[in-house]
């Protein structure tokens, strides 16, 4: 049985991004000697609670590879050099290593996944914004990055990101279509493919759900980058457009951005149509999806967009930007704006058409199904398999 080393962050949040690892880690833990490679041990089983999927502690070896006490918020290059220390020593004792939190050195060729489009090289991050939203790129801090890339890194050993994407013996997975084509376009060829991440949400039985016909829903961070304030005011202007009585509820953290979480409060001191209800997860989750017969994302750097998916799956139709992967995965023309007025258009369009609104729901089952567990399983069985077996 081949040794696998995995690394996941595992550091300060349970969302979208852990089920990749999580589902890695199932499937893995019983094909393979498996160590999991952890900011904070401790948060690989209770992400696995959350999820609610057959992770069998008991199988693994998991390691702490940042100091005691570590603290993400903190996060300096002392972390960043004990990490790359401790990944190269426990992969000189692996067949097989993989990141499944973006590009990491492990001192030797590897597998690594990509989940973000801010993934440690700053230089990347400035070009992808730049091509999103329009910009200039950002030089600032440049001369720093220069620096540390050309200079410090290679003292202490250790490859820049761009390095290792750029080395035929790696292997990078994009998370998107969108996402591979910044990369190819910024950094050249490089050895790999697009990979899909998995949606971990599975309903039971969407289709007999007793959703509210207006009701629209939010699930994720409640952060500024999401722009859950103009998801509100979309809904705002839907309602003002229509005269129906639509509601928005939004499930997350407000204390994630405290000033933030502070500003969206009071606009629903304001707005009794508007109501959140605090971070869900397992079946009150999806109780909360099924209730909904649309969704609002509006962060348009987004590099995949997992609840999107899982919109998808409980049966509502999702309104996305035309920029970012999300569009890929609702991959509609007529669900997908530029500007937030066109997003107030589609909404109130869905609500008061019912031609246009069965028509865009049957869409939205369709793509559902690829996203299905049962879709993704057989996508992951055959990467794993070829992965373990080189």
């Amino acid at each position: 049985m081949k040794k696998a080393l995995l690394y996941y962050s595992f550091g300060f949040s349970f969302g979208g991004g852990e089920a990749l690892p999580l589902s890695f880690v199932e499937a893995l833990q019983n094909t393979c000697q498996l160590t999991v490679a952890l900011d904070v041990e401790a948060n690989l089983a209770r992400a696995a609670e959350l999820s609610g999927c057959g992770i069998d502690i008991g199988k693994l070896r998991t390691v702490q590879v940042t100091p005691q006490g570590y603290d993400i918020s903190r996060h300096g290059a002392r972390d960043s050099l004990y990490r790359f220390r401790r990944l190269r020593e426990l992969a000189k004792d692996a067949d097989v290593c993989i990141s499944t939190g973006n590009v990491m050195d492990f001192g030797r060729s590897a597998h690594h996944f990509i989940n973000m489009l801010a993934f440690g090289d700053d230089d990347f991050t400035a070009y992808a914004k730049s091509r999103v939203f329009g910009t200039p790129p950002r030089t600032e801090g440049r001369a720093k990055r220069i620096v540390s890339d050309c200079i410090l890194r290679p003292v202490l050993g250790m490859r820049s990101k761009g390095c290792i994407i750029r080395d035929a013996h790696e292997r990078i997975y994009p998370n998107s279509r969108f996402v591979e084509g910044l990369m190819r376009d910024y950094y050249g060829p490089f050895n790999g493919e697009v990979f899909l991440p998995p949606t971990l949400f599975e309903p039971t039985d969407a289709g007999n759900a007793a959703r509210d016909p207006l009701k629209v829903v939010y699930i994720g961070r409640i952060v500024p980058e999401k722009r859950v304030a103009e998801i509100v005011g979309i809904v705002e202007r839907a309602r003002a457009a229509t005269g129906l009585d639509v509601r928005l509820s939004v499930a997350g953290r407000l204390d994630q951005d405290p000033s933030y979480g502070k500003r969206l409060g009071k606009m629903a001191e304001t707005r009794a149509w508007l109501e959140f209800v605090g971070p869900k997860y397992g079946k009150d989750k999806e109780r909360f999806l099924l209730s909904g017969s649309y969704a609002i994302h509006a962060e348009r750097f987004e590099a995949f967009g997992i609840s999107i998916a899982e919109y998808l799956k409980s049966g509502a139709i999702a309104i996305v930007p035309d920029a970012g992967g999300s569009q890929e995965v609702v991959d509609s023309a007529e669900l997908t704006y530029h500007t937030d007025d066109d997003a107030s258009g589609i909404l109130s369009r869905l609500l008061s058409d019912s031609a246009f609104r069965a028509r865009q729901r049957e869409h939205c089952a369709r793509r559902a199904t690829f996203f299905s567990r049962e879709a993704y399983l057989k996508r992951q069985q055959r990467l794993l398999e070829r992965i373990v077996s080189t």
